[in-house]
């Protein structure tokens, strides 16, 4: 499986910055594409356009937007929808993440709807599941991990691997190893990759889907992350805003 490397901006960059930057990558990576791992950036709505342009024709290298509203249009002041996304020039979207779900306030079952709304709608969908540094010492992973992807699945009532091949993948991302300096050791990624490509057999029938690991991912740590079991890539936050630290993982 080829390894994904996934860079999400959050509340960073303007348009000039963002296409600088998305500049910086197509000169360091050959034309021919990169072998056997894929570029994803996640830049701010605002500047989604500015990164697919430069990243238009090369093969390694995708858009995606980081929020939606699931609906095609509507009153609903500040959102962005699917089409709007497309038209801007991502392939992919978010759902799920943390910072959607503990800050924003985001529940399952809304993590859930968005996740078949885009897909229904044509674009890939990167869904992030974590637990809370609370329920890890409660010995509640397993709980946890199986509560937000069986949302998901139940919701849709069918949905196997078939059918999302290339286009679903999971971001294993333990909440208390964002943005906070503390890294998950490799038996704790190990432990959890393994849960949810347990929970992945169970609910769409077969393990093929990727599943990346989020989590505080430097240079330093990258590669041992990435050569583990079950780790089909990574999803890269502070460490992905600075081009040569984002190409340093990418190489690992």
């Amino acid at each position: 499986m080829q390894k994904l490397l996934a860079a999400n901006w959050k509340m960073y960059k303007t348009r000039e910055q963002a296409e600088s930057w998305a500049r910086s990558m197509i000169q360091a990576l050959p034309p021919q594409g990169l072998s056997g791992r894929s570029v994803l950036v996640f830049p701010p709505a605002t500047a989604i356009a500015a990164v697919a342009q430069v990243f238009s024709g090369h093969p390694s290298l995708s858009v995606g937007g980081q929020n939606f509203y699931p609906g095609t249009e509507g009153a609903f002041t500040g959102e962005i929808s699917v089409e709007m996304l497309r038209d801007a020039g991502a392939q992919w979207v978010l759902a799920g993440h943390s910072e959607r779900r503990h800050i924003m306030g985001e529940a399952d079952a809304l993590v859930a709807q968005k996740v078949l709304f885009a897909l229904e709608h044509g674009l890939r969908v990167m869904l992030c599941i974590g637990e809370t540094l609370e329920e890890r010492e409660a010995g509640k992973l397993t709980e946890v991990l199986e509560r937000q992807l069986g949302a998901v699945f139940s919701a849709a009532g069918k949905l196997d691997a078939a059918s999302l091949a290339g286009r679903f993948a999971v971001a294993y991302e333990p909440v208390w190893a964002i943005g906070t300096g503390k890294v998950a050791g490799t038996a704790e990624v190990a432990e959890a990759h393994a849960v949810v490509r347990r929970l992945l057999e169970s609910f769409a029938g077969e393990s093929r889907i990727p599943v990346l690991y989020g989590g505080s991912v430097k240079p330093a740590n990258a590669g041992a992350i990435v050569h583990l079991d079950n780790v089909d890539g990574l999803l890269v936050g502070g460490a992905s805003l600075d081009p040569q630290s984002f190409l340093q993982i990418v190489s690992a």
